[in-house]
């Protein structure tokens, strides 16, 4: 039986047709790669509460969260995660790596050049085709 999957949240921030990434850092989980940023699931804590709180705390912006765009469940060896991908427009802050981490623009063309984890695969291919933003 497969254990119960890990919450983790993720932002899908457009700007100017470009959408906020953010590398991982060393040390953690698929270090180096790069992701939408967010964040694991505390005990107690909501989906949207935790993105906010994380992007509060990694990024220094308060956003807010919009509607629950994509769900991917990937299991890894070591772990399943369930991703929640939110639709998000970020209401104060301009976006900066607070715990050393990169963070990048990217367009939907140049995703190609960033390694992105293998849960991401898809999520990357519908912001392609559908170009998501909160409007």
């Amino acid at each position: 039986m497969d254990p119960q999957p890990i919450d983790v949240t993720a932002a899908v921030i457009e700007r100017s047709d470009r959408y906020l990434i953010a590398r991982r850092p060393e040390g953690v989980h698929l270090a180096e790669f790069w992701e939408f940023p967010g964040g694991k699931r505390e005990e107690d804590e909501s989906l949207e509460a935790c993105l906010a709180r994380e992007l509060r705390e990694e990024l220094g912006v308060v956003v807010e969260v919009g509607v629950l765009w994509r769900r991917v469940v990937h299991t890894y060896p070591e772990k399943t995660v369930a991703l929640h991908f939110f639709l998000c427009r970020i209401q104060q802050g301009q976006p900066r790596p607070l715990h050393g981490t990169e963070i990048a623009w990217a367009a939907p063309g140049e995703f190609s050049r960033y390694r992105f984890p293998a849960a991401d695969e898809q999520v990357l291919e519908d912001i392609g085709s559908e170009k998501p933003s909160f409007r």
